[in-house]
């Protein structure tokens, strides 16, 4: 008898371990599904722009080998904004490795009044150098180029820029990158230095609440 309780307690054995195993799958294809459908949610807020498109070409053993480099731009219009590089044989991969690269790379840029920058800033990056001005409500865009689709993904309604150094799209991206991250909001200055932000604007007690809110 002890042999037969045995063996009749082996396949049962097998069979829930095969279940147990079974759920755990299920479950994680569950999660993955629900972790996908949550990200789709939030990159179809995301706009992407298409910066510059190169012929690259690459010599290997057997010859030369064409392909493409791609540089993308991608933001929400709500103060996130991240660029990436990608190479392929065709221009939708290429296209493709450099929207997920700038989405892995997105960074937070506080803006004022949500429309336009702090302050007056430039930016450096190899031989690319910009400056970028506030500009009043109205003013639009002006900047040409690369630093353009920087200021549409990013949500910037307002804002001069000039590029006075090299014309690279590559190092107007990052030097535009650069001075957007070197500058700093009133609150933050605030935070820093343990004030208020109506005392780092020289503003009246009243309008501490309005200079919260910018």
């Amino acid at each position: 008898m002890s042999d037969k309780e045995t063996q009749n307690t082996k396949p049962e054995d097998d069979n829930s371990k095969e279940s147990l195993t079974n759920r755990r799958r299920r479950k994680r294809r569950e999660q993955n599904d629900q972790s996908q459908q949550g990200g789709d949610d939030g990159e179809n807020e995301l706009i992407e722009k298409l910066v510059a498109v190169n012929r690259v070409t690459k010599v290997v053993k057997g010859g030369k080998r064409m392909g493409f480099a791609t540089l993308v731009v991608v933001g929400d219009r709500k103060g996130r904004v991240g660029y990436g590089s990608g190479k392929a044989r065709e221009v939708p991969d290429a296209i493709k490795k450099a929207t997920e690269s700038a989405k892995r790379r997105m960074k937070r840029i506080p803006l004022r009044e949500g429309r336009t920058i702090h302050h007056d800033v430039k930016g450096v990056f190899g031989a690319g150098r910009v400056v970028l001005r506030t500009a009043p409500a109205g003013t639009g865009v002006i900047a040409g180029g690369p630093m353009r689709a920087v200021f549409e993904a990013l949500g910037i309604q307002d804002v001069v820029a000039k590029s006075v150094g090299s014309s690279n799209p590559h190092n107007m991206v990052k030097a535009t990158f650069a001075a957007l991250e070197s500058m700093t909001s009133p609150r933050h200055v605030a935070s820093r230095r343990g004030k208020k932000v109506g005392d780092i604007l020289g503003k009246k007690p009243g309008d501490n609440q309005k200079a919260e809110a910018a």
